[in-house]
């Protein structure tokens, strides 16, 4: 079969790899798509492992069942994930599933950028979703995406009427604008540096967007009936991000971080001004539990969250180091799809 193998972002090769054989509690899947996560081209975060086989946003069929695997046959359409915890672990009976040891170990045979994919038992037991006939394969590769996004604001409890702050317009960015808007959050308001991702968030609901340099206190204020955002939430590794975050939220708010930063990213806090005197909260959020992909599944599916619109560009297999180029430049493009 034909795989994607990277080695950096400009060095993506198609090679030839046998097709993965599955044990009997296992499943292989023919890729129907394949998203670009932003994830995907952080160098930084995965160089010192080339080569690999990437893509963890996938979706397809069923096209060999294992002969001990229950409740799934051949011809099922289905979204995986590709990293899923043990749910009997410390932290997964607290609640933090995502730091769960088996979640970090847990993977796909070889990756999503592939034609066949292998799912383990594990993956198989805990991390396939049946797609309804309603929706495509390639809104189903939002699916991973929105659990993390989902997991986030659940985790901040955000509320109906509250105001949030997106830094960065890139595809979390604006995944996390479509939910705040679904769950009655007012105003949403989103930056970035490109006018493309902003005229792209005013599109899809923002009620109000600024260049990433130019949010100050005061006019995000102008927006809020005098309040800085009730949350604030980081979706872009840009320097500086973090203390412009701080500077914007308001009194008792919250600064989710969501984004990865730069691999030498320091936070350098005045204590009693941001604790003690104005009880703001800070809290990270990574990957997305079961419960969270279930409801990302059913977000979209309802139509709550339009994904289809976000699709920019679609190419193939061959084209993947186009597709990377195209995520790296962050230029006219919102989500790349791989179609192998």
């Amino acid at each position: 079969m034909r795989v994607a193998v990277w080695y950096n972002n400009k060095d993506i090769r198609i090679e030839e790899q046998p097709m993965p054989k599955i044990g009997p509690h296992e499943i292989l899947m023919r890729v129907e798509a394949a998203g670009i996560c932003g994830t995907d081209v952080m160098e930084w975060y995965r160089i010192d492992r080339a080569p690999l086989v990437l893509g963890h946003e996938v979706a397809g069929e069923i096209v060999e069942v294992g002969v001990d695997v229950k409740g799934y046959k051949c011809g099922d359409r289905i979204m995986a994930a590709h990293h899923v915890s043990c749910n009997t672990c410390h932290y997964c009976l607290s609640g933090h599933e995502t730091v769960c040891e088996t979640l970090r170990q847990t993977n796909f045979d070889p990756g999503g950028f592939t034609e066949y994919i292998r799912l383990p038992a594990i993956n198989v037991d805990r991390g396939v979703y049946r797609l309804p006939d309603n929706l495509s394969y390639e809104e189903a590769t939002f699916v991973e995406p929105l659990a993390c996004v989902y997991r986030g604001q659940r985790l901040v409890g955000l509320k109906p009427g509250q105001s949030v702050l997106i830094l960065g317009s890139g595809i979390s960015g604006l995944l996390h604008l479509k939910l705040a808007i679904a769950l009655g959050a007012g105003p949403v308001i989103t930056t970035d540096v490109s006018d493309y991702r902003l005229t792209a968030a005013r599109r899809f609901g923002a009620d109000a967007v600024f260049k990433a340099d130019q949010c100050s206190p005061d006019l995000f204020k102008s927006f809020n009936s005098g309040r800085l955002a009730d949350l604030v939430i980081i979706c872009a590794g840009a320097p500086g991000v973090i203390s412009q975050a701080l500077s914007l939220v308001e009194r008792g708010g919250t600064v989710l971080f969501f984004a990865a930063a730069a691999p030498d990213a320091k936070i350098a806090l005045p204590v009693n001004d941001i604790f003690w005197r104005r009880e703001v909260k800070l809290l990270s959020s990574y990957a997305g539990s079961r419960a969270d992909h279930a409801t990302a599944l059913e977000l979209i599916r309802t139509g709550r969250i339009d994904v289809a619109e976000m699709i920019t560009d679609r190419i193939s297999l061959d084209e993947i180091v186009t597709g990377f180029k195209l995520v790296v430049e962050a230029g006219k493009s919102l989500k790349v799809i791989i179609k192998p």
